[in-house]
């Protein structure tokens, strides 16, 4: 009896050694080549058929980037359509067959991370992707740290789950810069204070070129309550001629969308909105007065023709409808010389040109 158990006992071990073997070898034969292929976009084992022009490419990016050059005919431009691939390539043996997360002749894994509905195969899990059915593809950064928002119609960081203005098909669109469509873009996108998006790069050059308004809508991106009352200094030290001391005109904030009568002064004029107290509007629009020109007469603002000289001195000249101008800058200030008009110390004029942060 004692031999039987003994038996049973050596033939279950052999039995465990022969599975856990075999298991080894499974796995083994899972992870060969594991990230050792892939493209710049992708550490993956295979490589696509696209669905649109028959060809093989390692992913969809390279698809489109090589479709999209600038060298080829415009009406041979095209993106991929990534749900309708059918047919993948495997890298290590070659075969091609119908999407699957591991090969059919070889049985090596394409990819550690696979969405059956993107198409997508990726050996870098890192990246902590994840499939969103709201957006219809695969993000990262992983789930937890993300929700959908059915109205802008993306995915957005917790963070912002009950702060962020919703604005229809927010991501739907270009970004304002550079023109990516920002839906499916790789590269960091950021919500404005107004709702619309912007790729995180492009709004941080817009401000190392002292522009602090939405290219859509010119709402303020940032907090410009200091730079309001440095403003507040400036006009209060800087009294109006005579003629133009009870000179209103009408204005239209872009911050607040409130129009209101305000008295008209050279450097900038106030919202009366107790909640915005926006400055820099105009008739119709708010600018940086940053190398711009103002009609006194109707208090609207023209953008000048800029020059650059030698002396590193920026000149403009333009022409509005009932004044003559020269805008200079000189040292980082603006000023302006009205040809017609500014007869007196005016004409000397500069304002100080203030920036952010």
């Amino acid at each position: 009896m004692e031999d039987a158990h003994l038996n049973l006992s050596c033939m279950l071990t052999v039995e465990s050694k022969v599975e856990s073997r075999d298991t080894g070898k499974a796995t083994e034969l899972l992870e060969r080549g594991h990230m050792e292929y892939g493209c710049p976009h992708y550490r993956r084992r295979c490589r696509i058929r696209a669905p649109c022009c028959n060809e093989i490419f390692d992913c969809r990016h390279c698809h489109n980037e090589a479709k999209n050059n600038i060298n080829v005919d415009q009406k041979h431009r095209h993106d991929i359509p990534r749900h309708q691939v059918k047919q993948v390539i495997c890298s290590l043996c070659g075969a091609e067959q119908e999407v699957g997360q591991v090969c059919v002749n070889c049985g090596v894994c394409m990819g550690k991370y696979f969405c059956g509905t993107c198409k997508l195969f990726d050996d870098d899990t890192s990246k902590r992707q994840y499939h969103c059915n709201g957006c219809g593809i695969c993000r990262i950064g992983g789930r937890e740290n993300f929700f959908h928002c059915y109205k802008c119609g993306c995915c957005y960081s917790i963070m912002l789950k009950n702060s962020h203005p919703c604005v229809e098909g927010a991501m739907h669109h270009d970004c304002p810069v550079c023109f990516e469509f920002l839906f499916e873009s790789t590269n960091d996108v950021t919500v404005m204070l107004c709702g619309h998006t912007i790729h995180k790069d492009c709004l941080k050059e817009m401000r190392e070129h002292y522009q602090y308004a939405c290219p859509l809508c010119s709402k303020s991106v940032c907090d410009m309550s200091k730079v309001w009352e440095k403003y507040d200094m400036e006009i209060a030290a800087t009294p109006m001629p005579e003629p133009y001391k009870n000179k209103l005109v009408w204005i239209l904030c872009n911050d607040c969308g409130k129009s209101s009568q305000v008295q008209y002064h050279v450097v900038a004029q106030k919202c009366l909105n107790s909640t915005c107290v926006t400055r820099l509007a105009t008739k119709g629009s708010v600018h940086s007065f940053d190398h711009l020109a103002v009609s006194v007469t109707e208090g609207i603002v023209y953008p000048p023709l800029r020059q650059r000289h030698s002396n590193g001195i920026h000149s403009c000249k333009g022409t509005g409808p009932e004044l003559r101008f020269t805008c200079f800058c000189v040292d980082g200030g603006v000023g302006i010389k009205n040809v017609d008009m500014f007869e007196t110390k005016w004409r000397e004029l500069i304002w100080k040109r203030h920036e952010l942060m």
